[in-house]
């Protein structure tokens, strides 16, 4: 018969800035406190998987203490973590009484949330990076073909496939090529499998989870030879050619076009060779890259620049078009010389307390420091705003959706440095997202985050120098977006094979306590590969496939 354990949990506020951890005291088997940061560990979402982690610990340390006696003033037990700078307020929480199995069992009595009869979400398979090949044909077709059947078989609803521009209008501008997609396409109606198409507007190589390379037309590198400024540029003046500049939306520098009118002009291009797979209703929804990796953010943490995570990455808007943006609004502002980004904002690989510009207490809270950050997010938004604006037109009467990049390193300090370089204006007393989410409600867009399978306790663990909270970040996203009535789409950022991320991406599709009864409108798996393939790997996968559609499942 398993004992009857109570817990009481303590949390303890943290000062801005603190890095949140967790201790333990024992006064008894049976009665035992945990001191807990509320943003590590919230009671208001906890899972019975971090649950279940952490009685287990719990329970192995006082095992391991329960021979000796105690000593002097008493016992205390210290877990990983990691100290607080300053303890505020303290306030109880009590848990319902848990049922917890002896030592010598597992914690079996902790069970996983049932998720029959909650709502549908499809759920689609993002297709290898390679899928289309240099020569324009299927990569791999018959294996291409055997997997996408297994897909369907296992309950899949569709898949997510990448149009590269650096394929399509590769020779020479507006001569678009798209005879692989339409064999692509045609498989997969054939399969039984829907579409989600990804306007791909940047350079595929150079970033976490790259393994092709595909650049940007040719013709467009040729236009950057003669005029660097066309791309991203840092401080040190390195030109990224991985997508092109904001600043060039309304110049007409490539060939007298502007990039606006190039990316429309691809985009209805799509539209009318791939008409059939819209009318059929194959094609449900297309997302538009609108930045690096077809994120919506600068590039500020690349690869190719010796970027490591958990590097706090650089600011992206030192090419001419943007330094004169940026002038403009200065002097509109009545202060000239506010006109240069700021000089004491680290380097990629820099941590937040190591620069003038996002220490606690630093310039990113000034007023020049508020004026830049505006300025910069600014630039972000109405990118977005202007290249959706011409999709609705490309695309009238379809889903449109935006893909938003999930930060989370650095959310635990004040100034959120790694938000702030890649263009999400989100210090800890502003919520960034909320712009964002607005802009894409004005084109009905869907918001696509990341991110949802990651937790803030395993990232303590792994990177505890890196103070993230991907939970606290989703949780925010989530709400941000919901709150601006516009539906939620999401993926996971890295590989996920294992139970635990799948119930972790279900908590997040499927809000328990959520009084509204919110849910994502549909999720894409990261990404069909030979692993996901292996017997074990896709038994577990067509299990999260039924959770997710609601269906009922033998354990």
């Amino acid at each position: 018969m398993a004992a009857v354990q109570h817990l009481a949990f303590t949390a303890v506020a943290r000062s801005p800035g603190g890095f949140l951890g967790l201790s333990r005291s024992r006064s008894d088997v049976g009665s035992m406190k945990v001191k807990v940061a509320p943003q590590a560990f919230d009671l208001q979402r906890l899972s019975s998987f971090e649950l279940r982690e952490e009685v287990s610990k719990l329970r192995d340390e006082i095992t391991s203490a329960s021979p000796r006696p105690p000593s002097g003033r008493g016992r205390r037990t210290r877990c990983a973590a990691v100290e607080t700078e300053k303890a505020a307020e303290v306030q109880e929480y009590s848990l319902p009484d848990l049922e917890i199995a002896d030592d010598s069992k597992d914690l079996e009595s902790v069970r996983e949330r049932d998720f029959t009869g909650t709502p549908y979400i499809p759920i689609y398979v993002m297709l290898p990076l390679g899928t289309i090949d240099h020569n324009n044909k299927v990569a791999g077709y018959d294996d291409l073909k055997s997997k996408f059947k297994k897909l369907k078989d296992s309950g899949v609803d569709g898949v997510m496939v990448d149009c590269w521009w650096g394929l399509v209008e590769a020779k020479a501008p507006q001569h678009y090529e798209w005879s692989g997609y339409h064999t692509l396409f045609t498989l997969a109606r054939e399969c039984g499998l829907k579409l989600q198409v990804v306007m791909s507007f940047h350079q595929c190589g150079g970033n976490v989870g790259d393994d092709v390379f595909i650049p940007i037309p040719q013709w467009v590198l040729d236009i950057g030879k003669e005029n660097p400024d066309i791309f991203f540029t840092d401080k040190q003046g390195v030109r990224n050619p991985e997508c092109l500049s904001w600043g060039i939306d309304k110049v007409r520098v490539l060939r007298g076009r502007t990039a606006l009118e190039v990316y429309y002009d691809y985009m209805r291009s799509f539209r009318q060779e791939m008409n059939e797979f819209f009318l059929d209703g194959t094609i449900t929804e297309i997302e538009v890259g609108l930045g690096a990796c077809g994120e919506l953010r600068y590039p500020s943490y690349p690869e190719t620049r010796g970027w490591k995570y958990p590097g706090i990455g650089e600011f992206q808007c030192y090419d001419k078009y943007l330094l004169a943006d940026l002038q403009e609004a200065a002097e509109a502002r009545g202060h000239s010389h506010w006109a240069q980004p700021p000089d004491n904002a680290g380097e990629y690989n820099s941590r937040p307390q190591d620069t003038g510009f996002f220490r606690d207490g630093g310039d990113y809270d000034s007023y020049y420091g508020r004026f830049f950050l505006k300025w910069y997010s600014n630039v972000l938004i109405e990118h977005g705003d202007r290249v959706l604006t011409f999709a609705n037109l490309a695309f009238e009467g379809v889903k449109i959706a935006a893909k938003v990049s999930g930060i989370h390193w650095w959310y635990k300090t004040a100034s959120h440095a790694a938000e702030l370089a890649a263009g999400f204006y989100n210090p800890s007393n502003r919520d960034g997202y909320a712009a964002i989410a607005k802009m894409l409600a004005k084109h009905d867009a869907s918001f696509n985050f990341t991110c949802v399978e990651l937790r803030t306790l395993h990232q303590a663990k792994g990177y505890p120098q890196a103070l993230a909270d991907p939970e606290g970040l989703v949780w925010q996203v989530l709400n941000a977006a919901w709150d601006a009535g516009i539906s939620v789409a999401s993926e996971n950022a890295l590989g996920c094979f294992d139970r635990q991320g799948y119930n972790k991406i279900l908590e997040n599709a499927k809000p328990q306590r959520d009084p509204d009864g919110r849910h994502l409108i549909a999720f894409t798996y990261l990404r069909l590969n030979d692993d996901l393939m292996q017997e074990h790997n896709f038994k577990e996968f067509s299990r999260f496939v039924k959770r997710l559609h609601g269906e009922s499942i033998e354990n």
